[in-house]
């Protein structure tokens, strides 16, 4: 499937309490606490990262999604929101398409993992990330759904992040002096100092 994905990202600093919030703005919930882990591809080179492109596979909740990510042909990729046109569709097997990914040239770019759970008022969806480098959430449907969502969480435009987990990782790396390479679970854990 091919759409305009349009989202933002909310640093949440109290998962219980940001969970309470969605359930009184009327959220309900489409997937419990799952694991996700995702890997990107790319040429050695990394010519789909200078075009602001990914290529990822994604196991989430029994699931493997491939997608495509680029800019919009035209328009802001950001301006308050992130926008991206997504290209997506489940497969049965991750591993194989990674094999074939792997035997066209491409390499691993990056990995990540999360804790997900997943929201929905019936006009959007939210998400609810821990990560490695701390808790996210975002908020994906229509620019008007997102600013009016917002309100109802009490979340100002100002607190909205349009940046990638990948980019995000980079500014925590930069600020923990970190040598992880991954964003992974177990990469962040090595990074942090033992007591």
């Amino acid at each position: 499937m091919v759409a305009v994905e349009t989202e933002i990202k909310l640093q949440v600093d109290d998962v219980a309490g940001f969970t309470s919030r969605l359930q009184a703005a009327g959220f309900r919930l489409v997937t419990p606490r799952s694991f996700e882990s995702n890997v990107l591809y790319d040429t050695p080179d990394r010519q789909m990262r200078a075009r602001t492109e990914i290529l990822r596979i994604r196991n989430y909740a029994g699931r493997c999604i491939v997608t495509h990510k680029r800019l919009p042909d035209s328009g802001v990729g950001e301006d308050r929101h992130k926008h991206r046109i997504e290209t997506e569709t489940e497969v049965s097997d991750g591993d194989a398409l990674a094999a074939v990914f792997l035997s066209l040239g491409l390499v691993t770019a990056f990995r990540y993992e999360k804790w997900r759970t997943e929201w929905t008022d019936g006009e959007g969806h939210c998400v609810v990330d821990e990560t490695p480098i701390g808790n996210y959430s975002e908020l994906e449907g229509s620019a008007e759904w997102i600013d009016r969502a917002a309100a109802l969480l009490d979340i100002v435009p100002a607190q909205y992040i349009t940046l990638s987990y990948g980019r995000l990782f980079d500014l925590w790396r930069q600020q923990h002096n970190s040598t992880a390479e991954d964003l992974t679970f177990a990469a962040v854990a090595k990074e942090q100092p033992t007591r």
